[in-house]
């Protein structure tokens, strides 16, 4: 069986109706009213048979997920600054049609950060992953529907039309950035941009950025001393785009 796009699952071409129902064979001419009336006696009455409805877990799914899979992260991708909203468009399609025994959690990926805006620090959260939320469920056909058909999402992370699922290894790092103790500084600035120095024994001297150390948090900036360059090493926090 061919794996439909859901994206493509109403585009279908529209099925050609049967030869035989277009052009039905020619009915006899009846003239007296009396023989319609027996002719219509004579076939009995036959109950319309109703069409069972079609699950909405069966529309568009890939044909090949399993029917209930063991719990595990996947990634859905959403339009960049909407993680927040599907989030909870999610979380209240769980609680609304009873799927907590097949996703457990939605996750956003942050992370703490600090920045320097007009000489003042102030904390952030950033997101890791812009464009992308991780959901842990068992995946099958149900769950599958729910978190596909969420208002704002627009695909699962996967090969063609299967969501894969993310390597432990994978959940750990994330995790871990997300866990970390101290919040990252922010760096609005690049090499050979001008900086203005608002800490320190410098302070509100003016230079060039020459180099840039993010392990060490560092930042080296080209300050003119006399009409000489001289290198001045100063924390992120210390420095600010001109």
């Amino acid at each position: 069986m061919d794996v439909q796009d859901p994206e493509k699952q109403f585009s279908q071409e529209p099925v050609e109706p049967d030869e035989a129902y277009v052009n039905p064979p020619d009915e006899p001419v009846l003239t007296d009213s009396s023989e319609t009336e027996d002719v219509h006696a004579s076939v009995p009455t036959e109950t319309p048979v109703m069409a069972e409805p079609v699950l909405p877990s069966t529309l568009g799914a890939p044909v090949d997920l399993p029917a209930d899979g063991a719990p595990a992260w996947y990634v859905i991708h959403c339009y960049s600054g909407y993680e927040n909203k599907v989030r909870h468009n999610l979380e209240q399609r769980i609680e609304t049609m009873g799927m907590k025994d097949k996703i457990f959690d939605v996750v956003i990926p942050t992370q703490e950060e600090i920045e320097v805006r007009d000489g003042k620090r102030r904390t952030v959260e950033r997101h890791i992953f812009p464009g992308y939320v991780l959901v842990n469920m068992a995946l099958s056909e149900e769950s599958w529907y729910v978190v596909r058909n969420t208002p704002g999402v627009t695909g699962f992370v996967g090969m063609g039309n299967s969501p894969t699922p993310l390597r432990p290894e994978e959940v750990n790092q994330i995790i871990k950035r997300m866990e970390a103790e101290a919040p990252t500084v922010k760096v609005t600035y690049k090499v050979g941009e001008r900086v203005r120095i608002i800490d320190g024994p410098f302070n509100d001297f003016r230079g060039n950025v020459a180099e840039i150390d993010m392990e060490r948090t560092k930042v080296r900036v080209m300050v003119n001393f006399f009409g000489r360059e001289t290198p001045v090493e100063l924390d992120f926090l210390q420095v600010e785009k001109a």
